[in-house]
């Protein structure tokens, strides 16, 4: 199996796993999982950043930023630090340590949204599969 092909079964799974996942604390990890797997593959990474004319009418670079929140809110959680992490990382985590918790209600942004962030993840594997991966090669 040539890596491009198991990087692609990866990120399919992620995406079942966030598709699949119950609403909770688990589709933001879920969420975090298919991010990091974007994140670690320098070729999904680099599409989902560009500024292709595809990606600008969709704005994907701006709904993949939405991900890459929770991505960088789950690995903040719980590392104390005595860095300044600005106001919105920290807002960000406050959030999800409410969703951790179990203490969520709709005027919990993230948990509000939690729909969205799942239909955000299903835009940008969409994306990266038209760009990465023509039909041709699925078969």
């Amino acid at each position: 199996m040539k890596p491009h092909e198991k990087a692609r079964m990866t990120l399919d799974q992620k995406l079942k796993k966030v598709q699949e996942t119950p609403v909770g604390f688990d589709l933001f990890i879920a969420i975090h999982d298919f991010v990091e797997h974007i994140e670690s593959t320098p070729v999904f990474s680099k599409v989902v950043v560009s500024v292709a004319k595809a990606n600008m009418e969709m704005n994907i670079p701006k709904k993949y930023g939405y991900l890459k929140q929770i991505y960088q809110g789950l690995e903040d959680i719980d590392v104390n630090s005595e860095k300044d992490l600005g106001h919105a990382r920290y807002a960000v985590i406050r959030e999800l340590t409410s969703i951790r918790n179990k203490n969520v209600s709709e005027s919990n942004s993230f948990w509000k949204k939690r729909e969205l962030f799942r239909k955000i993840a299903g835009e940008v594997h969409r994306t990266l599969q038209v760009r990465l991966f023509p039909v041709s090669e699925k078969a």
